[in-house]
């Protein structure tokens, strides 16, 4: 097994890139999804997403009769990052980090969520602060003859890429997620989605 990893700017192309990955026989349990809410574009009960999740508009695809991991949206918070739409391995290991932490056990959150499962802490402080600043991530434990299907995927859908978001998070004075941080502002992560995702 290996972990793809995958950073949008918008959650409909990450919605849309779970979606392929079901419809290619990767497992719910294998995949994740962790979506700022700081604008409260997720209301938890009708929203946009749980109602194409439904009709199986391309994301949350029916998988031997059961919904598809996007049914399964809940909202948490995460700390450094804020208020989060997620589901799948990732949200609850994060969150059952968070309630250690919470209890003087494990630390850790999402960073050591996604370095345990093997992403490198490099990319996954990059990943985090993407998130905190209004992306959606995109997680799954791929079995390694599907991994170029799994990666082509993930860069067809309009995934961001990783070197250059780095550059530009360490241009502004960033060097590395901080936990402790306060959430992004709900206006400048709606300023930088409109700047993100209308580029060509």
């Amino acid at each position: 097994m290996k972990m793809v990893t995958g950073l949008f700017d918008d959650y409909d192309d990450a919605a849309d890139a779970v979606g392929e990955l079901e419809a290619m026989g990767i497992p719910n349990s294998d995949i994740s999804i962790v979506a700022n809410n700081a604008t409260g574009w997720y209301d938890g009960d009708r929203s946009e997403a749980a109602e194409d999740a439904t009709a199986g508009a391309g994301i949350g695809a029916v998988i031997g009769g059961a919904g598809g991991l996007l049914t399964g949206l809940g909202i948490m918070a995460i700390p450094g990052v804020g208020p989060v739409v997620a589901a799948g391995w990732l949200a609850a290991t994060a969150a059952g980090a968070v309630a250690g932490a919470a209890v003087g056990g494990a630390t850790g959150g999402i960073i050591g969520a996604m370095t345990d499962a093997g992403v490198p802490e490099a990319d996954a402080h990059v990943y985090a602060e993407g998130v905190r600043r209004g992306g959606a991530l995109v997680t799954a434990k791929v079995e390694d003859q599907l991994v170029p299907d799994a990666e082509r995927i993930l860069e067809q859908s309009r995934s961001i890429d990783l070197v250059e978001r780095r550059s530009e998070y360490e241009a502004g004075g960033w060097t590395g997620f901080d936990p402790y941080a306060e959430p992004y502002p709900a206006e400048d992560i709606e300023r930088n989605r409109i700047r993100n995702v209308d580029q060509p």
